[in-house]
Formats: structure tokens, sequence, C-alpha cells
């Protein structure tokens, strides 16, 4: 039977019971060792990310833009020119900065300005990395002989010089096939006629493309950007951005100088539709007259009349003066229905005409203003919000009440207007009516007297009205003028080296960084003996380093513990001296090693314990426990083909099975061939008689059992053990085999367990960022021991690892 222990003595589990919870706090310095030992996948990510931006800065062409400026004048464009109504206006340039952008960014304008330009034809030139359009150069001259207006190829074509008369040619979709052509030859492709004129020099290549006027009013849109210069001011800013920046410059004063143009153009447009009209009427006013006029002279010469009296000389004035009033009237009236047309055509901009000038009242005038600031605003929702959007509608309903507004006013200007038509014509009925009573012959005579002059007054008024609104166009200037001309600039916007290279480094460190951490994150191992103080109570009885050099697969070379002076033979002999600390009362210990899993070495630190303690001439017997796949035989240079499991099957004798070692003066009991019932063997009574007997006759029964997390084989060897190891493996056991020590002593009543932490190194990578605090009790402090990290340099060991900027210090 196995000695009992003293009652006096405390067991391992009372120990730690006693101690209060493991005090651990943040270490930060070992938050940056974290980070210092994978610093190369740092510098690693950085370099890419870099150059991927260097990558990124070559491919990537650049971007420039160029900038102009504009001054809107201060009278409202709205209003005609009456003096008296601007000035009442109080008028918002932000308002009319935003009005004005649509005018400039619309299709004609943009149109316009591209027909000033030679955009027929663009030319490129052709390089390893990117192709460089040559605007405003022009490398050769290609004569278009026939074209399409709309159906033809924009495919891109490429011309490389071949000898001095011939050229090769061919299109982007088919590049392989290349066609040679002489100079000045007629080329009929992509529904165009075409021929080149020019010399390409041998060899080189250069690449053009077809346009259409269309091609360019997208790209000079898309670049065009118009606000205001500065706040409160009627100064416009213009940028243009493009990938060529000549062309930037070119379009945006193109731009301006058709946007004044036709800002001019528009303001005359009231001007000429008045001209236009009073030249329709004078043209039938002089046929009338003139008819007129000798109606009027044939009648006095039949009727020998030299005149007539006083009383109806003065009713032909009132009669003249009536219809010159009519017509002043309907003059009024069509514009009044123009103005009534352009509000219910919903166009984008109201302008009231010059013969309404003095009839607009100042609300009315307003009213105007606010739909066209309106329709503006409409513009720029549609151009970020879909027709049926909440802002669209909301605008929408706002328009529709400004435009009820307006209607109301000019019905009432066409009520009141033909109020006064109404009056002038009973007021010439009246007139007419006393002339009923003179004679026939006078009243012959007054009806053509009437005609003529009212004829010629009215003649008269619209030869006035016409040179008036002749001279009002012409005095008309454009509402804008321009302040700054666009030049090219050619610093380029876009790609920013300097901002992408700031970029790709903060993600370059990111990315290492986060890499670091998900790595560590993703990671369920346990690398460093901190985890292990967080994790469990059971004590640590000793750190055993990682072995210095390759480990054979029979692992002959730890055994033999050839480097004595090695920081891992040091950390041998520390698990060593705590082992002598547990169950001190014995003189023989039964010690029985296991772990969670096979692979965590278990059978390396059992070997190894048995050869320090054989060193300090301990009788020493080494069991091969594990009977399913035990690899220790080949350690010893043993067949296996007796062992435990022949022993304890009755197939063989204790001396039979054992093996002496010479050379390190250790006995050894392999496993013998895998038996169909291993657990039972173990279990049987032989196994426990057999454990009594070696107690007897040896120092240290080393057993090397199965994994506990696998089988069950190790329980009766554990039960019946003084002193149990648990092993845990830096880089293979689980954060969860920590946890099994004390699961096994609460569940079998083991008072005797104790942990190895196997293999463990400097890597920092995995490493816990807190450290225990052992001067405030607690934890898993029952045994000193050192993880014999951060002592290299210190001259005690043969294996230190000399950093590079350690050259100075001798050997």
């Amino acid at each position: 039977m196995i000695v009992p222990k003293l009652q006096n003595q405390k067991t391992l589990t009372e120990l730690v019971q006693e101690k209060k919870g493991v005090s651990q706090s943040i270490d930060f310095y070992k938050i940056f060792r974290v980070f210092l030992s994978r610093w190369y996948w740092i510098t690693g990510t950085v370099a890419l990310a870099l150059f991927g931006a260097w990558l990124y800065l070559w491919y990537t062409p650049p971007i420039y833009q160029t900038g102009a400026s504009l001054k809107l004048e201060d009278s409202n464009p709205n209003l005609g020119t009456n003096a008296g109504i601007v000035a009442s206006q109080n008028y918002n340039y932000t308002d009319k900065i935003q009005a004005e952008s649509f005018t400039i960014r619309s299709n004609e304008v943009i149109a316009n300005a591209v027909k000033t330009l030679d955009y027929k034809i663009s030319y490129y030139l052709k390089g390893r990395v990117r192709t460089t359009e040559l605007y405003p150069n022009v490398p050769f001259v290609i004569e278009i002989l026939k074209q399409d207006s709309v159906n033809f190829s924009r495919s891109l074509y490429t011309v490389t010089g071949k000898d001095e008369q011939h050229f090769e040619l061919s299109t982007a979709d088919n590049e392989d096939k290349k066609t040679t052509y002489q100079y000045n030859a007629i080329i009929n492709i992509g529904n165009m006629s075409f021929r080149i004129k020019d010399k390409i020099p041998v060899k080189s290549t250069y690449q053009f493309k077809f346009n259409s006027q269309e091609d360019f009013i997208g790209r000079a849109m898309g670049g065009l950007n118009i606000g205001e210069a500065a706040r409160f001011t009627n100064v416009m800013g213009l940028n243009q951005t493009d990938g060529n920046a000549v062309f930037a410059a070119d379009i945006l004063n193109a731009i301006m100088k058709a946007y004044v143009k036709y800002d001019v153009i528009q303001r005359r447009r009231s001007a000429r539709q008045t001209v236009d009209f009073i030249n329709s009427q004078l043209g039938f006013i002089d046929t009338a007259a003139g008819k007129s006029g000798s109606t009027l002279a044939s009648y006095k010469a039949r009727n020998n009349m030299l005149d007539v009296s006083s009383s109806t000389s003065m009713t032909v004035g009132k009669l003249s003066d009536f219809e010159k009033q009519k017509t002043e009237l309907n003059l009024k009236q069509l514009g009044i229905r123009q103005l009534q047309e352009q509000v219910n055509s919903n166009k984008s901009k109201i302008e009231i005409g010059m013969d309404l000038d003095g009839e607009i009242n100042s609300g009315m005038g307003t009213l105007v203003t606010q739909l066209n600031n309106l329709l503006a605003s409409r513009e720029a929702k549609l151009s970020q919000f879909n027709n049926d959007s909440q802002p669209v509608r909301q605008i929408e309903q706002q328009i529709s009440n400004v435009k009820a507004g307006i209607r109301n006013a000019v019905a009432g200007m066409l009520r009141k207007n033909e109020q006064t038509i109404r009056y002038i014509d009973s007021q010439i009925a009246g007139v007419t009516q006393k002339m009923s009573t003179i004679p026939q012959k006078e009243q012959n005579f007054v009806k053509l007297q009437t005609n003529f002059e009212v004829n010629n007054k009215v003649r008269s008024y619209l030869s006035e009205k016409k040179l008036e609104a002749e001279m009002n166009a012409a005095a008309i200037v454009p509402g804008a003028s321009i302040v700054n001309p666009a030049y090219p600039s050619y610093y380029a916007i876009s790609p920013n080296s300097s901002k992408a290279y700031t970029t790709a480094l903060m993600l370059g460190l990111a990315s290492g960084f986060g890499l670091i951490l998900l790595v560590r994150f993703l990671n369920p191992y346990i690398y460093d003996k901190e985890t292990v103080e967080g994790l469990t109570h059971t004590p640590i009885i000793g750190v055993i380093r990682k072995f210095p050099d390759y480990i054979d697969q029979d692992s002959r070379q730890a055994l033999s513990l050839s480097k004595p002076k090695s920081v891992f033979a040091e950390s041998v002999r520390s698990v060593r001296t705590n082992l002598s600390f547990l169950a001190s009362h014995k003189e023989s210990k039964v010690i029985c090693i296991t772990s969670e899993v096979s692979g965590e070495g278990k059978s390396f630190v059992t070997i190894n314990l048995a050869g320090t303690l054989a060193l300090i001439d301990k009788r020493i017997i080494l069991i091969a426990a594990d009977l399913r796949r035990s690899k220790l035989h080949k350690a010893f240079g043993n067949d296996n083909k007796k062992g435990l499991s022949s022993l304890l099957s009755g197939q063989a004798s204790l001396e039979e099975v054992i093996s002496h070692d010479e050379v390190h003066h250790i006995d050894f009991i392999p496993s013998g061939p895998v038996p169909p019932n291993p657990s039972e063997l173990l279990h049987s009574a032989t196994m426990k008689e057999l454990l009594l007997k070696l107690e007897q006759q040896y120092d240290y029964v080393l057993v090397d059992t199965a994994p506990v997390g696998l089988v069950s084989d190790a329980i009766p060897l554990i039960r019946n053990a003084d002193i149990n190891l648990f092993v845990i493996r830096s880089g293979v056991s689980q954060q969860r085999a920590a946890n099994i020590p004390e699961r096994l002593s609460r569940e079998y009543g083991l008072s005797n367990l104790a942990i190895i932490l196997n293999a463990f190194g400097d890597d920092a990578l995995y490493a816990n960022y807190y450290t225990t605090d052992y001067s405030r009790g607690g934890g898993n402090s029952t045994y000193y021991y050192s993880d014999y990290s951060g002592y290299s340099g210190s001259g005690y060991y043969d294996d230190e690892n000399r950093k590079w900027w350690m050259f100075w210090k001798k050997k």
C-alpha cells in the first residue's frame, strides 16, 4: 500500500485555496514588446502600402484644375430696365449666382463654347504605362473628307510610322489587325473618309480619335464647378478640372465668353420681339395710310372740298387720339400675354419685357424674382433627388403658390387693360355718333380725313416705339463681365503624392498592428505563464525552456542533456528542485506525468526529469504507461517487444521487461505491445502491486501516462501517485488545458496536482499584456520558479541569444 500522508501536512490544493485571487496588472512594456516582436510584419505592410501608393501614382493620370471669375452686374436681370423697380429689390447674390450657374451649365452655352475649340480630332501619345492627350499640339494633320454627323466610329486609332512613305493603322477594337497606308491616301473606315497628310516619325506611335460636339459637352460639364468667390459678393468663381491643363483653361474661357454672349442675347429678346411686332404693324399701317391718303385726295378733288369746319376738325382730332391710345393699349396687351405664356409654360426663367415698363409694381417684381430663385433651386434639387422625393415636392408646392400669385397679378393687369380698351372703344363710338349729325358729304369727308390722320398718328407712334426699342436693345450691356480669365495650371490636384504616401503609411501601420491583433485574437493556444496563472489556481512548479537544438524523433540528445550549461538544462533542474519539496515526507515518490492531448511533451519532460534526477545519484525508474501510443522505448533504443503490457497480462516477469541504461543510470520499463484492453490492465491490482514494489527499490518512480483529455487510462495511476504533474506546452496546449488540473482535483479528490510549463520561449507576440504581482500574494505562487526570460547577456548560460547590437561585448 502507499504510505498515507501525515495528518498535519497541508496538501497543495489546501495551500492554493488559502490564497487570495491572483493579482495581475497591465504591463505597458509588454504591450510594447508584443508589437516590437513582429516589427518586420509592420515594416512589411508599410512597405507594401507604400509600394501600392507608388503604383497608384505611377498609373493614375494626373488631374489639373484652373480657375476664373465672373462679376455679375448689380441690376436685376429679371425686371427690365426700370430703375425704380430695380432699386426696390433686395436681391440675394447667393441665389443669383446659383440661378446663373444653371444657365452657364446649360447645353446651349456649353455647346456654343465647344464650337470655338478644335474638338473634331483628339491626339494621344501612347506610352508604356499610360496614354497622354497632346491637346493643343497637333503632331500630324488629319484631313476629314467625309463624315456622318452622328453615326461615325469613335474608336481609338493607333498609328505607327513605318517608313518615309507608309504608316500602319489599327483600331482599339482589333489591335492585331494592322493595315499599311501611304501618306495622303484616302482611308475609308468607321463610316467616314479621311487621310493623313503629315509624315509620322519612323517607329513612333500615336493614337487619335474623332469626336462629336456632344462628346466634349459631357467632358466640359463633368469638370465644371461654380460657386461664390466670396460671401456676400456678386463675384462668381468658376473651376474646371480635366486631365489636360491647357484644355481646362481653354474650355473655361470659352464657357465664360459664351455665357456673356448668351446673356446679352437673352436680355435683347424682349426688345427684338417688340421690334418684330412693330414692323409687322408698320407694314399694315403704311399700306393703310397710303390708301387712305389717296382716297382722301381723290374725294376732295371730286367734291371740290378744301377743308371742314372747326368743330368737325376737333372731332377728327379726338378720334385720332383715341385710336392712338387704343394702339398703345394693344401693345401692352401683347406684353401681358407674353408674360402669361412664360408663367404657364413652366420655363426655367421668367423675363419681363420692356413693353411693361412702368406697369409692374414692386410686389409683382418681387414675385417674379422669387419664382426665378425657386426655379433655380428646383434644378439643383433635381440633380440630387428624384421627381417624387419630398424636397422636390416641397419646392414644387412653393413654385405653384408663387405662380398663383403671379397669375392673379397678370389677370388683374389684363382686366385693367381690357377695361381701358373698352372705355376707349366707347369714346370712339361716341365720337362716331356725333359725326352722324353733320351733312353726308362732310360726314364722308370726315371719315376719310379721320382714317388718314389716325393711320399717320399710329405710324408715327409705332415708329417712335420702334426707335425706342432699338435704342434700348443697343443700350443693353452684358449682365456679367470676366474679371479673371483662366490660365493653364500644371500643378496636379490629383493624385496628391504626399497625401497618397501619408495615407499609405497610415494604412500600412494600421494593417501591421491590425494583423498582429488579429493573430492574437484568433490564437487559442497558451504561450506565456501569465495566461496559465490567470486561468487556474493549481501551482506551477517550473517552466522548462524551449530546447535549444533540433530534437530528433527519439529524443536521444534531450536524454543525454548534452548542454548542461544551457538555459534549457537549468530550467529542468529548477523543476527537479521543486519536486523535492512535493511529498517531502516520503523517501520514495511515485510521480505520474500526463497532459491533455498528445504532442504536449509529457514524454519529453519525463525523460529530462529522469536524466536530471539521475545526475544527483537518485535511483530512477521510468515506466511507459501509455499502452496505446508510447514512444519512450525509442529514446532508449528498446525494441518494445516486451514491456508493461506483457507484465500486467502475465506474459513476462518484472526482470524480463526492465531495461538498464548504464550511461545515464536510468532503469526503464517500455510499454510493450499494444493490448486490446489497456485501461483494464492499468486498473488491475497487478499495477498497484508493481508500483508498491518499485517504490521500495527506487527513489523516484516516473510514470509516463496517456493524455487524460483523450482516454481514461491514466486515471487509476493518477489516483495512486504521490505527485501528479500536468504538462502544458507553449503553442500546443489550448487555454482550456489550464482548467483540467482543477477539474481533476475536484472530480477525483486529488490534492497533489502541479503544472509544468514546457517549451516556453521568448516570443512576445502571444504574451499577455498583464503581469502577476506576487508581492500581494494570491494566485498559484506556492513555489518559486523562473521563466528565464530577459537574462540574455548575463554570462551564466552558453546558449545566450546575442543580439546584433551586442557586437561590442566579449564572448
